[in-house]
């Protein structure tokens, strides 16, 4: 089982660009909101068509521009789970687990198949309902019974979760274990959740602007971020423009500091990245270690998160800016820092406070792109 994208289209403020393989594996689709990834599935599923480019599932051609070739949505057999699910109301659950069975099947098979998928979801006893009887759970069970019925070449599912609550989520996340172990082939699973893609996804491809920036397994993209793109969706609070100004060394013209680091600093270097829980509290002047202020705190029920402000910027920084001036470039000249309220005997930092703070050299993350 394989595919291969090759794909390009322009929306005239916005252009698709992207190319990639994938096999036997799920592959998650990490970005913000309107940056392509719900539009590569569409492509891929012939609900939209490409400018130009080639999609090969299976070693069957779906499009190529150059060939003139463009399979419809029926022809292509692929499997699209959206938000909503999108069952068929007048149909009962048995009739909309049937509705993508190749039509040509004698009634037997077809039976045994949805039997079968009734099964596997925990669905028996439901074939005669219709959607309007069931919970926010069962239907979704039943569309993703619905996809394996159909015997697609591939599976898609498009933020599945979107709309649920914390725990409604955490009870149907059982439903894809399912559905995944069943199925045998390429998964594409779409989300803007770093925790829900790393849970269920082989390798997660961090799309920006309509291109791929960057493709790697869940452990190199929290732990080996390439990007700045992949810093942010990979839940890192901290990222600043960074310059170069030694082998081990960059500025930062936003905080106004010059930081030492332990890997060596590209030539092309963009920005630095700090998660917010590697900050460390010291004890007075040395390497990376910083005066800083207290400037605003908020508590969640383990930890509070405290923006710190650099006290002794350098005259080279970025001109301070004013809270009711322009709330973002004030928070971004800020550190955050994410202090456990149980980590030990030091008082929880309070709005106010001057301190010193230490940034590891072997903590902090450097990107060229």
């Amino acid at each position: 089982m394989s595919l291969l994208v090759d794909i390009r289209k322009d929306f005239g403020s916005f252009q698709l660009d992207v190319a990639f393989e994938a096999h036997d594996e799920t592959l998650g689709f990490l970005g913000a909101s309107g940056c392509g990834k719900s539009l590569t599935l569409r492509c891929i599923a012939g609900i939209e068509t490409p400018d130009e480019g080639r999609i090969v599932v299976n070693d069957r051609v779906f499009f190529d521009s150059a060939a003139r070739i463009n399979l419809t949505p029926q022809q292509r057999k692929t499997a699209l789970l959206f938000q909503n699910y999108m069952l068929f109301p007048n149909l009962t659950v048995a009739e909309n687990i049937g509705a993508g069975i190749d039509r040509t099947m004698d009634k037997t098979a077809r039976a045994r198949i949805i039997s079968e998928e009734l099964a596997r979801f925990g669905l028996r006893g439901f074939g005669q309902r219709y959607p309007s009887q069931l919970s926010g759970g069962q239907q979704q069970r039943v569309a993703l019974a619905r996809m394996l019925a159909a015997r697609p070449g591939i599976l898609m599912l498009d933020e599945p979760f979107s709309a649920l609550d914390a725990h409604l989520k955490g009870v149907l996340e059982q439903n894809l274990v399912s559905l995944f172990s069943a199925f045998e082939g390429t998964i594409l699973y779409v989300s803007h959740d770093i925790d829900e893609a790393l849970r269920f996804c082989d390798r997660i491809a961090v799309v920006e602007a309509g291109r791929l920036v960057e493709v790697g397994s869940g452990d190199a993209l929290v732990n080996r971020p390439q990007s700045v793109a992949g810093l942010k969706l990979s839940g890192c609070k901290n990222v600043t423009p960074a310059e170069r100004v030694g082998e081990h060394e960059v500025y930062l013209p936003r905080w106004g500091i010059a930081v030492r680091t332990a890997d060596a600093v590209p030539e092309t270097v963009r920005c630095l990245g700090l998660r917010a829980f590697f900050v460390e509290r010291a004890s007075g002047p040395g390497e990376n270690c910083y005066r800083v202020r207290v400037d605003r705190t908020s508590d969640s029920r383990f930890e509070r998160t405290v923006l710190l402000g650099f006290l002794d910027r350098e005259r080279a920084a970025e001109s301070a800016v004013a809270f009711q001036d322009n709330e973002m470039s004030y928070l971004h000249q800020h550190l955050f820092w994410r202090v456990g309220k149980r980590d030990g005997a030091d008082p929880l930092p309070e709005v106010g406070d001057e301190l010193w703070v230490r940034i590891p050299p072997d903590r902090v993350y450097l990107v060229t792109r």
